[in-house]
């Protein structure tokens, strides 16, 4: 069973499952508008998921790992741990950057009526969020099988509580832009 801030992070992944299925739905309808507004809300949430893990996860994990005896059975050894991390960093980058070209060529798109640009930027999009989408799930797999359940071996109760208080709180922090976002962009 993972520790609460573990299973709010892989809650955390459901849900953004659910905003990029509606992203990819919209992309197969090549309709710019609705594309561009949940490619950001997709790109928002997911931001916000990886900083809480940047902030809040990874910093526990290293520093639990830094007082575990690397010779013991349940928890990998700190090498082992910042390897791991620094892969996972590795894909926020490729994440992040992806989503960032694919928002600007959205946001071009907004503007632009030339049905061959817009079909050539729409096709390109879809190529990035799909990429985006495949990497999510080997991604995300060793979050959950591995890094996620370290919390729990490596920390204490008093500090897997305050990780999953802290973690909560930043996956609560929404820009404000999408406070009135309605249901059928989400």
């Amino acid at each position: 069973m993972l520790p609460e801030a573990s299973r709010r992070l892989a809650d955390d992944h459901s849900a953004l499952d659910e905003v990029l299925s509606g992203l990819s739905k919209a992309l197969d309808t090549a309709d710019v508008d609705t594309s561009h507004a949940r490619l950001d809300l997709f790109w928002a949430r997911l931001a916000i998921h990886i900083r809480a893990e940047h902030l809040h996860l990874f910093p526990a994990i290293i520093k639990g790992l830094s007082k575990t005896p690397d010779d013991q059975a349940v928890a990998p050894t700190r090498n082992e741990g910042q390897q791991a991390i620094e892969r996972l960093r590795g894909d926020h980058d490729f994440f992040m950057h992806e989503l960032a070209r694919a928002i600007g060529i959205l946001r071009e798109l907004v503007h632009n009526k030339d049905l061959r640009t817009v079909d050539e930027g729409m096709r390109v999009v879809r190529e990035a969020v799909l990429e985006v989408q495949n990497r999510l799930i080997i991604h995300n797999e060793l979050e959950e099988s591995q890094v996620y359940r370290w919390a729990k071996t490596i920390l204490n109760e008093e500090e897997q509580a305050e990780l999953a208080t802290r973690i909560s709180v930043e996956l609560a922090n929404l820009p404000p832009r999408f406070s009135q976002t309605p249901q059928s962009i989400q």
